[in-house]
């Protein structure tokens, strides 16, 4: 009985054994070929468990997967001004047609992004040359992008890829380049500053001049209005003198010549010159008397 047991489990171990080495999964993530003597019988791009002839029949996966090609170094390429920049960019890419890929590179990642390598540095080197260095640092980075995607993919599917995206990281000058570019930029912007700063001084005297014009302008018409009112003052100050003191002219005359005495005798220092008989000491001459 133990015998029979034995040879039982070890034949459903030896079945359990067979079935599993007869199918194989393949999930979202992947692709799948399937070999038979070394030749390709089938390929699998969907998931799901499929089987296989055991021992005659092998299985090589392939990333289904968006993958990148990032360079280690930034790369040299020269402008249509003869002047070296430092790219560095990566790539974007996957796997279309995996038969294909495995046929063109034996389905290896390294010989695959080797190929793309050197078709993206191509056509870098073809773009460049035909632009400035302005138009590869920002005028039309966005055009070389999309063009090297373009020509990329085109050789890539000859190897069974798609290539999804093609970036440039970083374009830089190398240090000698550099140091003379900020040099010539230093330059650039001190020059203008200075012609900033002429237009300034020019506007400043400009609007100076003008706001002194109008400072005098206005001065003068101030002036003309002032003297325009005293002279009225006066001309009225005068006419209400006239009609207060014009029912006794006489008596204007005494009021007038106190108001001289006293401006002229307000100090102790003060002295005059003058003939006695004269007009002026008219009503000191006559004073406690009535004037005649």
């Amino acid at each position: 009985m133990k015998k029979y047991t034995s040879i039982l489990l070890g034949t459903l171990i030896a079945l359990i054994v067979v079935a599993s080495s007869s199918l194989y999964i393949v999930d979202q993530r992947q692709q799948a070929i399937l070999f038979q003597l070394g030749e390709i019988v089938d390929v699998k791009t969907s998931p799901g468990l499929y089987f296989k002839i055991p021992l005659a029949q092998n299985v090589r996966y392939f990333d289904a997967r968006i993958l990148t090609l990032d360079t280690a170094e930034p790369e040299r390429f020269i402008t249509s001004e003869k002047k070296n920049v430092l790219v560095d960019l990566f790539v974007k890419w996957r796997i279309v047609d995996v038969k294909q890929y495995y046929v063109s590179v034996r389905g290896d990642e390294m010989l695959a992004q080797t190929r793309l390598s050197q078709t993206v540095n191509s056509s870098l080197r073809d773009e460049f040359g035909n632009r400035t260095v302005h138009d590869v640092v920002s005028g039309e980075r966005d055009k070389i992008m999309e063009i090297m995607r373009q020509k990329a993919d085109a050789d890539a599917r000859k190897i069974g890829v798609e290539v999804v995206d093609v970036r440039l990281k970083r374009v830089d000058l190398p240090q000698e380049v550099s140091e003379s570019v900020y040099r010539r930029m230093e330059a650039e912007r001190k020059r203008v500053a200075n012609e900033l700063r002429s237009t300034g001084a020019a506007e400043s005297e400009k609007i100076r001049a003008d706001a002194d014009r109008q400072r005098e302008v206005i001065l003068a018409e101030a002036y003309r209005k002032a003297q325009e009112v005293k002279g009225e003052g006066d001309a009225k100050a005068s006419a209400i003198y006239a009609n207060a003191f014009q029912p006794n002219p006489e008596f204007y005359a005494f009021y007038r010549s106190l108001e001289a005495y006293k401006q002229s005798f307000k100090n102790k220092s003060d002295m005059m010159v003058l003939d006695p008989s004269s007009e002026f000491f008219k009503y000191l001459k006559n004073a406690g008397r009535g004037t005649k």
